[in-house]
């Protein structure tokens, strides 16, 4: 498996996403767990708020969590989304939080930690707090961000001491403004409204790695864009280029993704194996500029 810089790791390129676990049998959980260790995608993304945390014990279980096997893998987790609450990056909560994955991981530690959506009453003093006890009793080894953009990271970053390795945000080939404003700077259409920031460049300026969540989503969790007939062009496109390289129409999409210079590391959503593997075989496929582009216009962006 192909690898992507994290901080000052070296991870696969390909981050397995463990969100839909839960819709798995203990068997299924067992072989999927086991072909993703195969592939050599072990690097497994968590969040505390999956399937309300039995995401977090079915993976352990599923792993046959132990000394050796964790050696395997690199764990990476997130918190700050409650249930009733909102949103919370208070030091108690992020502390207990913690707590909570390493219990249900089976695990003494996380190879990193993500703070999910952004919450509007953060202090930063307190997540800094956090932080360093989280680093100094090895609960976390390195620390990340999930959804923020670049001033939410630039106001942590103030008072945080430990390296920002990771931004998980939404992008696929149908949610790309965050790629689309770079390319439509001073104009006057809607794809020229900066909503991010800039966080693609402001990522790549502070080495910060972007990891891309629903890959393959249109919309807001509305539903896949492969083999959709909403996107004739794009799957059209998708197919003919699928066809030159003699892969699936899951593997260019992906591709797609990895072909962009800022060597981000897409988090998978499938539990089913066939197409973990349609995945992973991005990792040996470089688009062509050329490629790269048809496939953007086809899905309905445009260029100034």
């Amino acid at each position: 498996m192909r690898t992507v810089k994290l901080g000052n790791l070296q991870v696969p390129v390909i981050a397995v996403g463990c969100m839909r676990i839960n819709k798995l049998d203990k068997s299924e959980a067992e072989h999927f767990v086991q072909e993703a260790l195969d592939l050599g995608t072990n690097f497994f993304d968590h969040a505390d708020i999956y399937g309300g945390g039995a995401c977090e014990e079915i993976f352990a279980e599923a792993a046959h969590m132990s000394a050796s096997v964790r050696e395997k893998m690199f764990l990476q987790s997130k918190c700050g989304i409650r249930p009733g609450i909102a949103f919370d990056f208070s030091k108690k909560h992020i502390l207990e939080a913690v707590d909570g994955s390493l219990k249900r991981l089976k695990t003494d530690y996380l190879d990193a930690l993500l703070l999910h959506r952004p919450d509007a009453l953060v202090e930063p003093e307190e997540v800094a707090e956090a932080f360093d006890i989280l680093q100094s009793t090895g609960k976390v080894r390195n620390f990340g961000v999930s959804n923020q953009n670049p001033m939410q990271i630039q106001l942590l970053k103030k008072f945080v001491k430990q390296p920002i390795i990771a931004n998980q945000l939404q992008l696929s080939i149908t949610n790309a403004n965050m790629i689309s404003q770079g390319i439509h700077v001073n104009m006057l259409d809607d794809q020229a409204v900066n909503r991010d920031g800039s966080v693609i460049d402001f990522c790549r300026l502070n080495d910060i790695t972007i990891q891309p969540w629903s890959p393959f989503q249109y919309g807001f969790f509305e539903g896949v864009f492969l083999g959709n007939e909403k996107f004739p062009k794009l799957n059209a496109k998708i197919d003919e280029i699928s066809a030159k390289y003699e892969v699936s129409n899951t593997t260019i999409a992906m591709a797609w993704l990895l072909r962009h210079p800022a060597h981000m590391q897409p988090v998978t959503g499938t539990m089913n194996v066939e197409r973990l593997k349609d995945c992973v075989k991005a990792a040996e496929i470089k688009l062509t500029r050329e490629e790269w582009y048809e496939i953007y216009l086809s899905a309905g962006n445009i260029l100034p």
